[in-house]
């Protein structure tokens, strides 16, 4: 079962460099929570302060009723070990084959006998689908395997919190769906606090329970996936749907002479909220929110065609699940007559 993560008032600064600043969001147990921004903007800084592998100026991070930034080595190092982390490339040990390479964590950090430890890779190789492949070097397999071994080894000491950086970089869109169908089925087995920085709008829009979005040294929004995806916020609307329209720039922040000419430009309307991408046997998982539950809560009218079985997006696996076949929740409404379903 995962753990609730409360982060208040992160600021992080390298020399006269201000990272971002004031951060505040609290990642739910056992949700799967997206971390988006522009390149540059402290996404990785940001998990790696999580971990304690960098020390924020201000603010706390608690964990367990913990507070991460006032811990000792000693103590911080038990903490450590309820996270798991899959690193952007892999980092697999080129000399070590997978099956070493997954079995090293608990060779270093425990103190069980290779029996136990040929018992725990074997499942967590079977849990990736790597069943196989134990004694192939990482230079002899894909970069899709590579991503799953270290998800097995990420995985092999069981921890209440994952977190995933860029896990799609450098993959195919047919790679990247895959991997995203793993990350939903491991969140429904394991329940685990799921925390992924990415740069792919098609995970931010289908995968997670939650997204956060950094920019411009501070948090812009952090809530509900259909929060997110019904925003009228600019940053917000222009990033989630790639629109060149909006004070995102090429390299930077727009500046007041942009924004200025941009004022007049009627932009497009925002595309149908997609259903989450379900698990692989439909089976429901335990954190996950009726679709479009946020939206009728808060009284918005999310854009037309939302929550159809059609709009489940291309990442997905298989679109024949009971979860996916599911009708629109606001098919019938009156309120939403017209709009949906």
């Amino acid at each position: 079962m995962g753990v609730e993560i409360a982060v208040t008032g992160l600021t992080k600064t390298f020399g006269s460099q201000t990272i971002w600043r004031d951060v505040t969001l609290t990642l739910p147990a056992g949700e799967i929570s997206v971390m988006l921004g522009p390149s540059g903007t402290g996404k990785s800084v940001f998990l790696k302060t999580l971990v304690g592998l960098l020390k924020p100026d201000t603010g706390s991070i608690v964990i367990n009723g913990r507070d991460l930034t006032r811990l000792r080595e000693h103590d911080l190092y038990e903490v450590r070990k309820l996270f798991g982390v899959l690193f952007q490339d892999g980092a697999l040990f080129g000399s070590m084959n997978l099956y070493d390479n997954i079995a090293f964590p608990l060779r270093e950090h425990t103190k069980k006998t290779e029996a136990e430890i040929k018992r725990i890779v074997g499942e967590k190789i079977e849990l990736v689908g790597l069943q196989g492949a134990e004694g192939k070097l990482p230079g002899e397999i894909s970069g899709g395997m590579r991503k799953r071994a270290g998800l097995a080894r990420a995985l092999v000491l069981d921890p209440e919190i994952i977190l995933f950086d860029e896990p799609d970089s450098g993959l195919d869109p047919v790679r990247t769906a895959y991997l995203n169908q793993l990350i939903v089925d491991l969140n429904a087995q394991i329940e685990a606090t799921f925390l992924i920085v990415t740069h792919d709008i098609n995970t931010a829009r289908t995968v997670p329970d939650n997204i956060g979005l950094l920019y411009h040294r501070h948090l812009a929004m952090f809530g509900p996936r259909e929060m997110l995806l019904s925003s009228e916020e600019p940053v917000v609307r222009q990033f989630l749907n790639a629109q060149r329209v909006g004070p995102i720039g090429m390299s930077e922040e727009k500046d007041a002479d942009e924004l200025a000419a941009e004022s007049g430009q009627e932009l497009p309307p925002l595309p149908p909220i997609a259903l989450q991408l379900p698990t692989s046997d439909g089976s429901l998982r335990r954190t996950a929110r009726p679709a479009g539950d946020w939206c009728r809560q808060n009284g918005v009218t999310p854009p037309p065609g939302s929550f159809e079985s059609s709009t489940v997006a291309a990442g997905a696996i298989s679109t024949t699940s009971p979860a996916a076949a599911a009708p629109s929740p606001y098919a019938g409404s009156a309120a939403f007559a017209g709009e949906v379903g």
